[in-house]
């Protein structure tokens, strides 16, 4: 296969390739190669005469041609539903960081939480020959993603999991971490309690209502499906939930909201309708978004290890790139309970408790 070559123009418009920068620093075109491929394969003095030769004539190497070349890829495809959500975006920063420090470069997409958006997302990154994928994966595919992935590629998952799909997973604490959230609005005295969740087909959205329904069975509170409604984790569904759910005949005296996003909106709703919090209302999310503590009421949240979800999947992707065949392991974070006004507690300051304590 011919040598390929990355040509880039410089501030006159003449295009450069390795063999300029092989004349200007006098050695030959394949030292160029061996000294952006492997480094350590030269002496100090020579690298540095190449980098100084690439750097005046604006030359940069080509990804493509150097994994062709040496038959690994640095490049890491990090696939998350939304990257508007401030969850999504911690975790993205934790993935970032230990792959930076590893030598991987991070290539991020959107699935929008659309199948078919996902799977263009997944096609692209094999093509574009990266070395694994972290994936916050979207259920309801049918086939499941084994087609996706045959060959199969190093892939971690991440916040969500997909019945079928065995490969190693990040997730938190979502039922202990909900039940401890609801029981502390049963402790208060609440009776009337609701729920704003996530669409059926996520794992996390099912087990923050298992933690719901268990925490209300614990102070043997019978659950009322009328207060349960069902959104898509985004902040018009947030929105129109909590306006069905102040419509109906017992109306809550309190809800627990299964996302950050879906809070926001729950929030707006129950503003325009007029009603105070906690007073007429006590309120808890999952999720402790950045906003949480200057919103009024401070805000009652269950906070995710958001930048160590990210860390441990980055590692678990590392150590997968390294031995393929290692068993798969699925690491479950703990979450802490961060309580604050919205909830009616009369606290002066925040107080936290640990979900799995």
């Amino acid at each position: 296969m011919p040598q390929q070559k990355r040509r880039r123009r410089n501030t006159s418009g003449q295009v450069r390739t390795s063999t300029h920068v092989a004349a200007r620093a006098g050695v030959s075109t394949a030292t160029v190669s061996r000294v952006f491929a492997n480094p350590g394969s030269v002496s100090e003095t020579l690298r540095q005469r190449v980098h100084q030769a690439a750097r005046l004539l604006g030359y940069q190497p080509s990804r493509i041609a150097r994994n062709l070349r040496i038959g690994t890829s640095t490049t890491v495809g990090v696939v998350v539903p939304d990257i508007q959500n401030p969850f999504f975006t911690g975790v993205v920063r934790g993935i970032d960081n230990v792959l930076q420090a590893a030598g991987y470069t991070l290539l991020l997409a959107n699935s929008d939480d659309t199948l078919a958006r996902e799977e263009r997302m997944l096609s692209t990154l094999r093509a574009e020959g990266v070395a694994g994928i972290v994936l916050v994966p979207i259920a309801g595919r049918k086939g499941g993603y084994q087609q996706l992935f045959a060959p199969m590629l190093p892939l971690v998952a991440v916040d969500r999991a997909v019945a079928g799909l065995r490969v190693d997973l990040v997730t938190v604490a979502n039922t202990e971490g909900s039940r401890r959230a609801v029981a502390h609005l049963t402790a208060l005295g609440h009776r009337e309690i609701a729920l704003i969740g996530g669409p059926h087909q996520h794992s996390t959205a099912s087990e923050r209502q298992q933690g719901y329904e268990l925490a209300l069975r614990e102070a043997g509170i019978t659950v009322r499906q009328e207060l349960i409604r069902r959104a898509d984790f985004r902040e018009a569904g947030g929105y129109a939930a909590m306006k069905a759910l102040l419509s109906v005949s017992r109306p809550p005296t309190a809800v627990f909201v299964a996302n950050d996003q879906m809070t926001l909106g729950a929030l707006r709703a129950m503003h325009e309708a007029g009603r105070r919090i906690p007073e007429d209302i006590a309120v808890v999310s999952f999720d402790d978004m950045p906003l949480a503590t200057s919103l009024n009421p401070p805000l009652t949240a269950v906070a995710q290890p958001v930048q160590e979800i990210g860390e441990t999947a980055a590692e678990l992707l590392l150590a997968r790139i390294t031995e393929p065949d290692r068993p798969v392991r699925h690491v479950v974070l703990e979450t802490r309970l961060m309580i604050r006004a919205s909830c009616g507690s009369k606290l002066k300051r925040s107080r936290v408790f640990r979900a799995n304590a």
